[in-house]
């Protein structure tokens, strides 16, 4: 399964000619290991062990993409916008795989796009410009307008769940307050321009929800409100027969079942998995399962990513459930 990386995982694993020199090899050791696909260039006199390359999500593949921008720029480097700036912030960018990086010209000239990387002519006020450990880009609350007028919405609405998910919610605890603020924040922020997209852009911030805790919870909402469900339960809290918390990502209240976006992730990564076998984790979920409907006498709905490809094929999930949406 493709791992998750950070920044400093992503510096480590870009590797200079220099460091190749010193482990022995020559410039035709290089040329014929990138040629046999050994190696992976990611950009001039930058590259990267094939195999740690293809066991990246297509973010961390990103990220390394702009550490090694960064890395062949002069001081103080370019400033990163819109899904470069993303990655930076450790925002997911779904269903999105960037072959560009994107930065921003700070001047008056059109946007140009050259060895790979997207020039884009925008204006960033002094205060949207800042540093993720010495990398320079947009500010988070700029990154989420750009990528929410930039990108389809459901890219937008999982980065937007995402930054607001740090700001509001503490484990299972939901900020109200904190939302608001958030909400009225970015929501002046994006009234204060007319570019492409931003229409699409305020729809996303208006319904953005930091209760949703992955990109699946994310596009299911986005696919429920298309399917006509309004006021959906998030997060719902049930207490276990012997005083358990137990939190359900959808509650259906009119057909009695909980919803759960199930996704591979918790299955078969090791840093979720946190030593437990497969058997145990299936073990802990039917227990789960059972607990909850136990106290409740609701059914549990579960989905994935086969489920969320488009509205029709949720909503065809969900009826083999009983789960039909409001007449």
């Amino acid at each position: 399964m493709p791992t998750t990386i950070d920044l400093s995982a992503a510096w480590r694993m870009l590797r200079t000619r220099d460091d190749l020199y010193a482990e022995g090899c020559t410039e035709r050791d290089i040329h014929a290991r990138v040629a046999s696909g050994d190696l992976h260039r990611v950009r001039r006199g930058r590259y990267i062990e094939a195999t740690g390359w293809k066991n990246l999500w297509s973010e961390g593949q990103h990220l390394v993409q702009v550490v090694a921008v960064h890395e062949n720029s002069d001081a103080p480097g370019p400033v990163f916008w819109g899904p470069s700036a993303a990655v930076l912030h450790r925002l997911p960018l779904f269903r999105l795989a960037p072959t560009h990086v994107h930065a921003a010209i700070l001047g008056e000239r059109h946007g140009r796009s050259r060895a790979k990387v997207v020039w884009h002519n925008v204006r960033i006020a002094d205060e949207d410009i800042v540093e993720v450990d010495g990398i320079r880009c947009t500010s988070l609350d700029q990154t989420v307008l750009d990528l929410a007028c930039s990108t389809p919405s459901i890219t937008g609405l999982s980065a937007a769940d995402a930054a607001l998910r740090r700001e509001a919610v503490l484990g299972h605890e939901h900020d109200s307050e904190a939302a608001a603020e958030w909400h009225a924040r970015l929501g002046r922020r994006a009234e204060s321009v007319s570019v492409r997209g931003i229409r699409k852009a305020r729809d996303v911030i208006a319904f953005a929800d930091g209760r949703a805790q992955l990109p699946g919870e994310s596009v299911s909402r986005l696919h429920l409100r298309e399917l006509g469900f309004r006021d959906l339960s998030l997060q719902t809290h049930v207490v276990g027969p012997d005083g358990e918390d137990y939190w359900l990502d959808f509650g259906f209240p009119r057909s009695k079942v909980f919803g759960e976006f199930d996704g591979e992730a918790k299955y078969l990564d090791p840093a979720l998995r946190k030593g437990r076998t497969l058997d145990e984790i299936l073990l802990t979920e039917k227990r789960r399962e059972d607990a909850i409907r136990g106290v409740t006498g609701w059914r549990t709905a579960r989905w994935g990513w086969e489920h969320v490809r488009t509205p029709e094929v949720l909503a065809a999930r969900l009826l083999a459930f009983g789960v039909r949406p409001p007449g």
